[in-house]
């Protein structure tokens, strides 16, 4: 699933850390770590949304697998 691999990919891209990202998209680190860990395969829609608000990206960045 590249949702998890990108999330991560930019996170550390933007020099965050996994608290400050929930920090910035209003979730909380539990969320962003069981997306990150593959623990939740299928993030609501909005968390999503969220993130990628906060990481400056839109969700197709975070959805698509990257070559």
């Amino acid at each position: 699933m590249p949702l998890a691999k990108n999330i991560k990919k930019y996170r550390q891209k933007s020099g965050l850390s996994q608290d400050k990202l929930s920090k910035l998209a209003e979730v909380t680190l539990h969320t962003i770590t069981k997306i990150e860990s593959r623990s939740t395969l299928d993030p609501r829609v909005e968390t999503v949304k969220r993130i990628a608000d906060a990481l400056g990206c839109s969700i197709d960045d975070l959805l698509l697998e990257k070559n």
